[in-house]
């Protein structure tokens, strides 16, 4: 098992992306993990030579002489530098060389190649960004989508509440996921034209438990698994989510095991199902064990063959379709 790690993504790279392997390394060397540290030769041992560390048999070098800055367009950065961290990280995911990549780099730029490089699965209407959400029997939650996809179709809707089932059932080893469609009220005719044509494919789904309307109150709770929303939506809940850890950490109030499972390191990233590929996006604040929970996240969507899952999956409603 091969994982591609971009050692220049992130505000404090390539130390955070340099220690955060080798921790990983660290927690991962009884499963046969190759670590991958794509970025600059050079900065990555001078770093290494100033801080005493040495990288451990399972930690590989990979070179790329650029970097795509976190304030660069997307699209023009991954065309312009051919060479750069992300860049190299996917050809190597699309090689094969690889079976993950992740990187606490330029979103966008992350998102492009995840679209332009390995490239959506056949049948995929929109990919999405997963979320993650702490409940109270202490599980872990997904909501979908929660920034690639401001605008989106009920279709699209409906195609998130499917994979995000799926995601849950294989990574999470959660059995029979319970799927909910964020609205503002339970009611079946709540909500907007979009989540209102949405709810009636997710209703007719046979492939999943589909629960129905839920509102934001029933986020924290045990209410569903998967939370199905755009990605306009989704983003302000998780950022939302993420500043009440980062309240009680700045005014110091006490420790809560719960609200503790907000804080975005205990799973390193955000993971963009319906693409070619496992990718995973990091915090661009991301600390060695934020980037360390990232590598060890790569290993369990491997481990799982969740995208074999998703193109099956989308693979056999695409012939269902073609039947009726």
């Amino acid at each position: 098992m091969v994982i591609a790690l971009d050692a220049m993504g992130g505000d404090f790279a390539p130390a955070s992306a340099i220690n955060g392997a080798i921790l990983a390394s660290e927690k991962l060397a009884t499963k046969n993990v190759t670590i991958l540290l794509v970025g600059d030769t050079a900065v990555i041992e001078n770093h290494l030579a100033e801080s005493g560390q040495a990288l451990p048999a399972n930690i590989q070098i990979v070179h790329a002489s650029e970097v795509i800055e976190m304030g660069e367009h997307p699209a023009k950065a991954l065309q312009q530098k051919q060479n750069s961290s992300i860049a190299v990280g996917f050809g190597l995911l699309v090689k094969g060389k690889a079976q993950a990549f992740c990187s606490a780099g330029n979103t966008g730029a992350m998102l492009v190649g995840a679209m332009f490089s390995v490239k959506p699965l056949p049948g995929l209407i929109r990919p999405a960004i997963v979320g993650f959400v702490p409940r109270p029997s202490g599980k872990t939650g997904v909501i979908l989508d929660v920034g690639a996809n401001a605008d989106v179709k009920p279709e699209v809707l409906a195609q998130f509440g499917e994979m995000g089932s799926l995601y849950a059932q294989y990574v999470l080893n959660i059995e029979n996921p319970i799927v909910g469609l964020m609205n503002i009220g339970e009611e079946e005719g709540k909500g907007n034209a979009l989540v209102q044509a949405a709810y009636q494919l997710l209703k007719t789904n046979e492939k999943i438990t589909f629960h129905g309307n839920m509102e934001g109150r029933d986020l924290f709770t045990d209410l569903v698994d998967v939370v199905v929303c755009d990605g306009f939506t989704g983003n302000i809940i998780l950022k939302l989510s993420e500043s009440i850890h980062d309240i009680m950490q700045e005014h110091k109030i006490a420790t809560d095991d719960f609200f503790d499972q907000l804080n975005y390191e205990l799973h390193g990233g955000s993971p963009i199902i319906g693409v070619n590929g496992n990718v995973i996006i990091g915090h661009g604040l991301s600390s060695p064990l934020a980037i360390a929970n990232m590598v060890k996240q790569c290993e369990r969507m491997i481990a799982s063959d969740i995208n074999t899952k998703l193109k099956n999956a989308l693979l056999e409603t695409s012939l269902e379709k073609k039947d009726e």
